[in-house]
């Protein structure tokens, strides 16, 4: 049976060693699953955008941010094209965040290769993207794959042009997971203290109608 050696960090490696768990047997399930999704990632096209189980997860803004990309793109469709998607939405929590870390959106320059004819196909390095996009959703405890995990597949994907255009700007994986991890939970928050005063406010219009 072939050997693939797994790199961890170090503070991972140590709790892996003191839970003891089945790294292979943990490893050869996970990478199942993820050479399930990449085989159709790359097969996905235009066309598949909002049909089917293949997108059931992503957000809308995620959806266009996908179809930007897809839509610049002739022949194959590549990290930079993705990047590009992601910058052209314009309004999407990834953006918000480059922000924050005091990186403007529009001083990324995508630079995207010219060409005939529509997409038909991802490159293995945007497939690549995208399912480290879906594995930081999961990582997360996200059940949705938003532009901001995009963003994170992006920054982890080590070959292609749109996380290259992002390293250079000095966007780092782990300012990035920090910057989503607490955007997300005070989203998660503010919906928290909403629900109950939406309920009220929602009760009080339902008594109002019953007193007129």
């Amino acid at each position: 049976m072939p050997k693939i050696n797994v790199y961890l960090p170090d503070d991972l490696a140590e709790a892996v060693k003191q839970t003891g768990v089945p790294v292979s047997a943990i490893c050869q399930r996970a990478l199942e699953s993820s050479v399930k999704r990449v085989a159709a990632m790359r097969a996905l096209t235009l066309s598949d955008l909002g049909e089917g189980p293949k997108l059931e997860r992503f957000t809308e803004r995620a959806k266009t941010a996908l179809r930007l990309g897809i839509e610049a793109a002739h022949g194959e469709v590549g990290t930079e094209h993705l990047l590009h998607g992601l910058i052209t939405e314009g309004t999407n929590l990834a953006l918000q965040i480059l922000r924050v870390m005091e990186i403007q959106p529009a001083s990324l320059t995508v630079s995207l290769p010219d060409g005939e004819g529509s997409a038909t196909r991802f490159t293995s390095a945007a497939a690549n993207a995208l399912e480290l996009a879906v594995t930081e959703a999961i990582t997360l405890g996200h059940n949705y794959i938003g532009c901001e995990h995009m963003l994170l597949g992006l920054v982890a994907e080590p070959e292609g042009d749109g996380g290259q255009v992002l390293r250079a700007a000095g966007v780092d994986m782990k300012s990035v997971r920090a910057a989503v991890t607490a955007a997300t939970a005070g989203y998660a928050h503010l919906r928290a203290q909403a629900s109950p005063l939406d309920a009220l406010v929602k009760r009080i219009e339902r008594l109002e109608e019953r007193l007129r």
